[in-house]
């Protein structure tokens, strides 16, 4: 790569806020920046052709994890923290539906339902047992019953009679969601610089070196790193990559299930999108090989994917597989993001778990506001 003094000038020059990576957290942040900072000139830094990690790869859920996740954070996680972890995630979606509006991300809020396989009696017994508990912890966040035991809906085959329904779980149109971020982020006169990959950044005494593209040196005042799965590449932090893969359908004629569904503790997730269903997930059955940054499929997966599609999902129904893809996500020992300064000027917004829809707009925004 090679810069001519107009490039220079016009793209690489007198940047006060360089922000790495353009997906939710890092278009959050900047619109945040903007509102403190009207004249700051703030370039967020892309090193795919679109947001590279999660944000324009995931499966469109607006949710805060059902209840069997919640149950297995409370093992991990003191009370407090599990409900502070969903007071955020219900805050970071209300955040982004006031940034952007519910039509412009076309919202929708069908329900979300965790289903259990017809084998796994004693532990959707141990869910439902605790579910009043949980009710109770979740209700000064909702003021009012969050999870509640219904039949199964759709025709589902294989999977208990009962299932466990959220009523205020959502699903939004992630492309929708990122094309209206970017536009927002034009408007403000923001800019993004996409074909950039960053290498070493070094904190000076007023200001910040960055390599990029394998030896060009640009300057800052200020950097944000938002990259979130690909975070180990430029911090030493709790941050690991998790590919998520998933599949869609060609459109079903007739299809009547909507909604959002978990299940096997929410490693497996599908919805509908118009009259098709798109179905992720199944990364625990090989964790070792979904530690990756790299974007790709794997057979063992996406076997399963179509398997679960054929005979519990959709038993009674010919369906065609229209697209594959996969996504980064950022996970960690714990479920709490990482918001903090790594040195002078230099700061980071990673680490969201699997929850960047919910949370992301959240933690762009305390991340500028941390900044100073």
């Amino acid at each position: 790569m090679n810069i001519s003094y107009w490039e220079q000038t016009s793209w690489f020059n007198n940047i006060d806020y360089a922000i790495i990576g353009s997906g939710i957290v890092g278009c959050s942040c900047a619109l945040e920046l903007r509102k403190r900072y009207p004249e700051a000139t703030i370039v967020l830094f892309e090193k795919g052709f679109l947001p590279s990690g999660a944000s324009t790869k995931n499966a469109g859920f607006a949710c805060f994890g059902s209840l069997s996740e919640i149950l297995d954070d409370l093992k991990t996680h003191s009370e407090d923290k599990v409900v502070e972890l969903v007071k955020e995630r219900k805050k970071g979606l209300e955040t982004l539906r006031l940034l952007l509006g519910d039509e412009a991300i076309d919202y929708q809020e069908h329900g979300g339902y965790e289903l259990f396989e017809a084998t796994q009696l004693e532990f959707y017994n141990e869910c439902i047992s605790q579910i009043d508990t949980v009710n109770r912890l979740l209700k000064p966040i909702f003021n009012d019953r969050v999870f509640s035991e219904i039949d199964t809906p759709f025709g589902f085959k294989g999977v208990h009679a009962k299932t466990i329904f959220n009523k205020f779980e959502g699903q939004i149109d992630t492309g929708k969601m990122m094309r209206a971020l970017i536009r927002k982020i034009s408007e403000e006169n923001i800019t993004i610089i996409n074909g950039v990959t960053v290498g070493d950044i070094t904190s000076l005494k007023n200001i910040c070196s960055l390599q990029i593209n394998g030896g060009i040196t640009i300057k800052a005042k200020t950097v944000c790193i938002t990259t979130n799965g690909f975070a180990k590449q430029l911090l030493s932090e709790d941050v690991e990559p998790a590919r998520a893969q998933v599949l869609i359908t060609k459109p079903i004629e007739g299809l009547t299930i909507k909604g959002t569904f978990h299940l096997d503790r929410g490693y497996y997730y599908f919805r509908n999108i118009e009259n098709r269903i798109l179905f992720g997930g199944g990364r625990n059955l090989d964790f070792n090989t979904e530690k990756t940054t790299e974007n790709g499929l794997t057979p063992i997966i996406q076997n399963t994917l179509e398997s679960i599609l054929k005979y519990t999902i959709l038993p009674s129904t010919p369906f065609e597989i229209d697209m594959r893809w996969s996504g980064i996500m950022g996970v960690g020992g714990q479920k709490t993001p990482i918001i903090k300064k790594i040195d002078d000027h230099i700061y980071c917004g990673v680490r969201l778990g699997g929850m960047g829809i919910a949370i992301g707009s959240l933690i762009g925004k305390n991340l500028a506001n941390q900044v100073r």
